[in-house]
């Protein structure tokens, strides 16, 4: 997943801030999005968003700010201890509404999924990015991993070959092959699989939070 630091999303906030605002004539607007950005920089998420909302709904030129500021507020969620994922979910969620051609809150989102074990929408996720992106191997390697787990052994195997045709050597895919071939021998003679399933490798793992 690409990593988005606080630094880079406030600083391309900060940078972006004439196009959005004071560029477009809106006064209020501009003011609103000159506060969420300010807010920002103190890590006032919940007045950040709000600000941002405010501004988009009086110009939409604002909407990548909130979906800047959305993200951001997700990061602290998922931070927090314990962390609160489901909250960041919705906020990535809301992100995508605002900016749905942001490929990059599909992974965040996914990997907040992925934390609470809700595979068919982390799944519905990495399907998606393989829509958009469908030369990245790294999301038919997460895929097949949510596969093994469901035990859908002809999706996973038909993902690691998808794999294998872009890196013939790549022996994450290598391996999760195997796995998923004697699962499907297993699953034909009714045997139920034993043993944990490993987890994709440093590599092809879940992406880290930012």
């Amino acid at each position: 997943m690409k990593n988005f630091s606080l630094l880079c999303l406030t600083g391309a906030l900060l940078v972006a801030l004439p196009r959005w605002s004071d560029a477009q004539g809106n006064r209020e607007a501009a003011k609103l999005t000159r506060d969420g950005a300010e807010a920002i920089k103190n890590k006032e998420w919940d007045r950040a968003v709000e600000l941002f909302r405010k501004a988009t709904e009086l110009d939409r030129k604002n909407a990548p700010g909130l979906s800047a500021a959305l993200q951001q507020r997700a990061t602290a969620y998922e931070t927090q201890q314990p962390p609160q994922y489901q909250k960041a979910i919705e906020d990535f969620t809301e992100a995508l509404d605002t900016t749905p051609d942001d490929q990059g809150i599909y992974e965040r989102r996914a990997y907040a999924e992925m934390r609470l074990n809700d595979y068919e929408r982390a799944l519905a996720d990495y399907s998606e990015l393989i829509k958009r992106k469908p030369k990245e191997v790294r999301y038919y390697l997460y895929r097949s991993y949510i596969y093994e787990l469901r035990a859908a052994a002809a999706d996973g195997i038909a993902d690691c070959d998808k794999v294998l045709q872009l890196q013939p050597g790549n022996a994450e895919a290598k391996a999760r092959k195997q796995r998923l071939e004697a699962q499907a021998q297993q699953a034909a003679a009714s045997v139920t699989p034993a043993g944990p399933i490993p987890a994709p490798s440093q590599t092809a793992a879940p992406p880290k939070k930012p």
